[in-house]
């Protein structure tokens, strides 16, 4: 794994959470138990705090990023879809943030809400609870999620992965 510390910046990774041997992970960066980061996601720390809390998956090609001023915070039982780019946000818990989608500083994804593939949710916007942001930029569809069906099936999903990748994978070149 490409797991950095930078000066006094050591990442903090549960021992029950993976992190694909091709991610990178640097710095302030906390890992929850049982979250998974994959193949070419980037953690980075240097200025400030990553929190990454249980059960929750970054997924491929995803960069999380934070400020000096403003930490990254992402709750429980997330899905973090693949190529997303996040920085300086808040992501409560059982949100799930779509592929390609961008999340900006000081925006809110409150709990079980979705980010819609590809939207983008600028500096300072509030997804209220069980919304879904869709579009650039961003616009809200109230109490539009149903979220066993469109985010708990998927995090429990990647929490069962992660296990399996924990326990059976194996560079063979």
């Amino acid at each position: 794994m490409a797991i950095y510390a930078l000066g006094e910046l050591v990442p903090d990774i549960d021992p029950t959470a993976f992190v694909h041997p091709d991610a990178t992970v640097i710095g302030d960066v906390v890992i929850g138990p049982e979250s998974s980061v994959w193949p070419q996601a980037v953690l980075r720390g240097d200025y400030g705090r990553i929190t990454v809390g249980a059960r929750t998956s970054i997924q491929d090609g995803s960069v999380i990023h934070s400020t000096l001023i403003y930490p990254t915070v992402i709750g429980d039982d997330c899905v973090i879809g693949h190529l997303v780019h996040m920085e300086c946000c808040t992501i409560g818990n059982g949100a799930l943030i779509g592929s390609g989608s961008i999340v900006l500083h000081r925006a809110v994804v409150e709990d079980e809400a979705l980010v819609g593939a590809a939207a983008l949710v600028p500096n300072d916007m509030r997804v209220p609870s069980r919304a879904q942001a869709l579009g650039v930029p961003a616009k809200l569809k109230l109490d539009a999620v149903e979220p066993e069906m469109m985010i708990r099936l998927g995090a429990r999903q990647y929490v069962e992965n992660g296990a399996r990748y924990r326990a059976g994978l194996r560079r063979i070149d």
